[in-house]
């Protein structure tokens, strides 16, 4: 245990998501260090983030106004609709430049164990936003683990007699990936979405 501010500053490091107690001690003695105007800007973005950052309006990823650049996007194609958990989730498909939809974020995922339903999700607005008619298709691109899973089912169960197709990202093996490390589940996913050949 160090004394006073250096511990105080461990401890919050700490808090943060995949930092440990020996990554919190490490980045703890980066700071101190660390050039102090490097430092300074650092804590004015995390300020000015919490301060300017909020959620859009119509389909909770971040944003600095009070829609996002996606919703307000006149090029984006309104028929179509990704169901994302998280906002860092409408950035690893916009980085695949596949998808010219709109997106709609969860705030997470259906987790029973960790406190989290249905209700705690912005699922009641994801259904408001399905009584525009021009909404043709919803893409479910939950991730691939049991929460996610969890979801999706939930969504499509919700959705089903709404008339609208639903479908899900495929998923399965990654490119360069071994066979013998692959769980039940990845490869089970793998068989499911296989393709002929034939057609290619």
């Amino acid at each position: 245990m160090y004394e006073g501010a250096v511990q105080d500053l461990i401890d919050e490091l700490g808090r943060l998501p995949g930092i440990g107690p020996k990554s919190a001690q490490r980045i703890a003695f980066h700071i101190l260090d660390a050039d102090a105007d490097d430092m300074l800007r650092l804590s004015e973005a995390i300020r000015v983030v919490k301060e300017r950052v909020k959620f859009c309006a119509v389909c909770f990823n971040v944003s600095e106004q009070d829609t996002c650049n996606i919703c307000r996007d006149d090029r984006r194609d309104p028929t179509v609709l990704c169901v994302v958990e998280e906002s860092k989730d409408v950035m690893a498909v916009e980085r695949t430049r596949s998808f010219h939809g709109r997106y709609h974020v969860l705030g997470g995922s259906i987790n029973p164990i960790g406190g989290i339903g249905p209700e705690q999700l912005h699922i009641r607005e994801l259904l408001t936003r399905l009584a525009d008619d021009r909404i043709q298709e919803v893409i479910i691109a939950t991730d691939p683990n049991l929460e996610g899973e969890a979801t999706a089912t939930y969504l499509t169960r919700t959705m089903r007699s709404l008339g609208i197709e639903i479908s899900r990202l495929a998923s399965g093996l990654p490119v360069g990936g071994d066979l013998e490390y692959a769980d039940e589940i990845t490869l089970g996913r793998a068989f499911e979405g296989r393709r002929s050949m034939l057609t290619q």
